[in-house]
């Protein structure tokens, strides 16, 4: 009775050992990793996954056009209309439809602005970025190639970036700002001074 007794002592511990053995094996086939190999790709996909929620919710607040307040130092707050969006100081509006240069600039004046024009070089990016893929019409205009560039409220174009071509209207293009015929359908940017509460 004994002699069995040890008989299955030896038989379970053989079993434990096989299945410790199998148990070894299956770990390896699910994973050749260590434990502290298995941490930092954990670490790995839980960074990416933060940086993919970021840019998308980055992504959707920079792609949304709606209204945008600004605290003022001076004035108290400064607000553009609902579908405009604020920067430096002016309000833009970026068209979803397209139409000639003279249309586009008669529907700006309908909302109280003009054409767009820029002052600089981070406004001029600025308009790049949220125009997206489309070319869109400014308030850059000229008589002929004789004549220099002008904004819709007649002053002069300061040169600040190259324009490239001999049309008379002006538009921003993914290379930059180039001239079309007025009779061209483009989208078109818009702009006004922010209004003051």
């Amino acid at each position: 009775m004994s002699e069995d007794l040890g008989g299955l002592s030896i038989k379970g511990e053989l079993q434990e050992m096989t299945d410790k053995e199998q148990q070894g094996k299956c770990l390896r086939i699910v994973s050749p990793m260590s434990p502290s190999g298995l941490h930092c790709c954990y670490a790995v996909i839980i960074v990416l996954t933060g940086a993919v929620i970021a840019l998308f919710v980055a992504s959707s607040l920079s792609g949304r056009k709606e209204e945008k307040a600004i605290a003022s130092p001076k004035v108290g707050y400064v607000t553009c209309p609902r579908d405009w969006i604020g920067f430096g100081s002016k309000c833009f509006y970026f068209s979803e439809h397209a139409s000639n240069w003279t249309s586009s600039q008669t529907s700006c004046m309908e909302l109280g602005a003009h054409l767009t024009d820029f002052d600089s070089l981070e406004e001029l990016n600025f308009l790049h970025r949220y125009k997206g893929d489309s070319a869109a019409w400014i308030g850059l205009h000229r008589e002929s190639s004789h004549h220099p560039w002008k904004w819709t409220d007649n002053t002069e174009y300061n040169n600040l970036v190259p324009i490239r071509g001999k049309e008379k209207h002006a538009y921003l293009s993914n290379r930059g700002i180039s001239t079309a015929r007025n009779y061209t359908h483009k989208k078109w940017i818009c702009s006004k001074p922010y209004s003051y509460i």
